[in-house]
């Protein structure tokens, strides 16, 4: 057969995807998947350097495309900020959802080591450049040393949050995974109080949800 000159890089990840939940791993080399396509090696490191890289961009991908179907939306340039992250959060866990075999598969083995992961190494670069974006208040301080470590930290603590998100919706047998929407929900809540009253109310609200969801 003869091999196809012009393969992009979604249908790659495309390929890629449909293969690894078919056999239930990666492929063995880039020329044997490249082979199984019908197009030259060569295509695919005009995209990806790696199967590596290429998982990497899957996972920016699915962020990406979040993103970009939130802000086609008219009403979003007029939402507040936590109404923007709280869209974005429901949009890309739905993505996820879409796509869950193949993550399942991917972070299989890795799921209480999330952080640590290189996979999402482009994604976070990703999300936080949407943290960034938002711009959330920080402590007025005065002191641009403590702004910008206060801008760090915050950057930090949001992915951290979405990982511990990604966690629990891994874990979620319920239904459309309607507790990960509740856990989403009440997780920024507090976060967003502690940026602005460091009131302890949604704390305890999520703490008694935790402990509920632990002890059943």
């Amino acid at each position: 057969m003869t091999k196809k000159k012009n393969i992009s890089a979604s249908e790659i990840i495309t390929f890629y995807m449909d293969y690894v939940i078919e056999h239930h791993g990666k492929p063995e080399s880039i020329e044997d998947f490249s082979q199984l396509h019908h197009f030259d090696d060569s295509i695919f490191y005009t995209h990806f350097t790696s199967f590596k890289d290429l998982e990497k961009t899957i996972f920016n991908a699915l962020f990406e495309n979040s993103l970009v179907i939130l802000k086609q939306s008219p009403e979003y340039p007029s939402f507040g900020k936590k109404d923007k992250l709280l869209s974005l959060y429901y949009t890309f866990f739905e993505n996820l959802s879409l796509n869950r075999e193949y993550i399942e598969m991917t972070l299989k083995g890795f799921e209480n080591q999330l952080k640590a992961l290189a996979v999402f190494s482009k994604l976070k670069r990703s999300f936080s450049a949407f943290i960034d974006e938002l711009d959330l208040d920080t402590f007025n301080l005065n002191v641009d040393s403590i702004e910008t470590i206060q801008k760090k930290t915050i950057k930090e603590s949001a992915w951290i949050q979405l990982l511990l998100t990604m966690k629990f919706w891994l874990d979620d047998t319920s239904e459309a995974f309607e507790k990960t929407d509740i856990f989403i929900e009440k997780s920024l809540n507090t976060s967003f109080e502690l940026l602005d009253t460091k009131t302890l109310h949604n704390i305890i609200d999520l703490a008694k949800f935790l402990y509920n969801e632990k002890v059943k």
